[in-house]
């Protein structure tokens, strides 16, 4: 079980690093978002795709950025209302 977690690891280790192009140049390698912003590997934000909302990862495919789905549906806070003001009227004794 160990030496399969070690194979593991040293496999997986590659696929987090950077690019490094035939040129000796490094690329980064990111995804983007709807809007175009940048967003690193391992990152995790909400998509909606053809009406369909989930949460997806930045991750890498044979070398390309590609996004992941994790989990169906989107982390959302809700808001929660206000206390009211209203008081009850007193009952007349």
């Amino acid at each position: 079980m160990k030496r399969f977690l070690l194979a593991l690891l040293l496999i997986s280790t590659p696929v987090l690093a950077d690019y490094v192009g035939p040129d000796g140049k490094t690329r980064d390698c990111y995804c983007t978002d709807t809007s175009g912003s940048r967003i690193e590997l391992g990152e995790m934000i909400c998509l909606q795709v053809d009406g369909r909302m989930f949460t997806a990862q930045c991750q890498m495919s044979l070398n390309v950025p590609m996004w992941r789905e994790v989990q169906e549906g989107c982390l959302s806070s809700g808001l929660q209302s206000a206390p009211s003001d209203h008081t009850e009227p007193d009952e007349a004794s």
